[in-house]
């Protein structure tokens, strides 16, 4: 008789929402790996859209997905994985080859009554806004300071909310950026690999941070 050799069925659902990059020397000379999956809520589609580089009126307001900010004068064209119903995007790259991905993480820190930008709203504002991946950062971590991150994450779930940590790579670098409400921390990356999973990942060794965070965090206990 014939051995059955297929691996048991799990007994739960298998979710996973990763994103990693890989440089030198993991990856062959010259070459950058960025990569990511989502386990977004099911039935909710996710499009492959382009949007042409493009200057725009100085005084233009902006329609994110739940509010207007300001228009930069001009933005880069992109490449996104849209969620269909979401002004952003969970991926994308743009025409500089900067490369974004983000994560939920769930944090101690509250999340804001009021709406502001989704992290989704923040990977498509850095792609059209920074030609670098720092550049991208700066734009990110600034527009988050300023209008902060809030607003429910799924289309019919108001009580799906969370905070973001995102990868941005260019063909020099990458930052791991790791938010909590308005605060961050990122750390830059340029060799082996590195990888994010619904969860906070940096500790005490980073380059960058909103201000005041340490004794925030000394604070919160």
């Amino acid at each position: 008789a014939l051995k059955d050799t297929r691996l048991p069925q799990p007994k739960v659902k298998l979710h996973g929402c990763d994103t990693f990059v890989a440089f030198p020397p993991a990856t062959p000379a010259g070459v950058i790996i960025f990569g990511k999956n989502s386990d977004r809520p099911t039935g909710e589609g996710q499009s492959i859209q382009r949007y042409p580089r493009t200057t725009h009126n100085k005084e233009k307001l902006l329609q994110c997905t739940y509010i207007h900010i300001p228009q930069a004068l001009n933005t880069h064209a992109v490449l996104l994985s849209q969620i269909d119903w979401m002004w952003g995007a969970e991926m994308g790259a743009n025409e500089c080859g900067v490369v974004i991905g983000n994560e939920a993480v769930w944090t101690n820190e509250p999340m804001e009554t009021t709406n502001g930008l989704l992290g989704m709203d923040l990977v498509r504002l850095g792609l059209e806004r920074g030609s670098t991946a720092r550049e991208a950062l700066d734009v990110i971590t600034s527009l988050l300071e300023e209008h902060g991150q809030a607003g429910p994450c799924a289309e019919n779930d108001p009580s799906f909310t969370y905070h973001n940590s995102y990868i941005l790579v260019d063909a020099q670098e990458g930052w791991v950026l790791e938010t909590a409400g308005r605060h961050w921390v990122a750390e830059n990356i340029s060799e082996n690999a590195r990888n994010l999973s619904n969860y906070l990942s940096i500790r005490t060794e980073f380059n960058l941070a909103s201000e005041g965070i340490v004794q925030h965090a000394i604070d919160k206990g």
